[in-house]
């Protein structure tokens, strides 16, 4: 029976112009992840304007941005505040990857919550659900 090899064997066994190759393009694969804090200020926003943009305070952005963990509809919230789209790709051996495409069945906020201010009782039904959506504390003071 033969035995599975390790990613580093494998690389190894390349010939050197194809070793170089795979650990170039492997590099610049790695240069192109970016904290959420790397991909705001990309889009040249503030902590303040993007916690506009989602009806929360700039507190909640800075604490959003320093999470190693959090709700997907979340993390799609806050990438589409700051105008771009998010799509979750699985990696699975011997296989090229694969897009997750439940992720585009997140459950849209209500009513567009980002432009109710008019109706009061509105904006209170917004703030709590994006308040539920970062996991901010409902009762904290504003």
């Amino acid at each position: 029976m033969k035995m599975a090899r390790t990613l580093t064997e494998a690389v190894d066994a390349l010939p050197p112009g194809r070793r170089a190759k795979v650990e170039a393009r492997a590099a610049e694969l790695i240069a192109k992840e970016l904290s959420l804090q790397e991909l705001r200020k990309a889009m040249r926003l503030t902590q303040v304007e993007l916690a506009d943009r989602l009806r929360v305070r700039q507190d909640t952005i800075s604490r959003l941005e320093q999470r190693a963990d959090m709700l997907l509809s979340t993390l799609q919230s806050y990438v589409e505040a700051i105008g771009g789209r998010l799509a979750i790709v699985a990696e699975l051996p011997n296989r090229p990857p694969v897009r997750i495409k439940q992720l585009s069945m997140l459950a849209d906020p209500p009513d567009s919550y980002r432009t109710m201010a008019a109706d009061k009782e509105r904006e209170r039904e917004a703030s709590e659900w994006v308040e539920n959506l970062t996991g901010d504390i409902a009762d904290e003071p504003r």
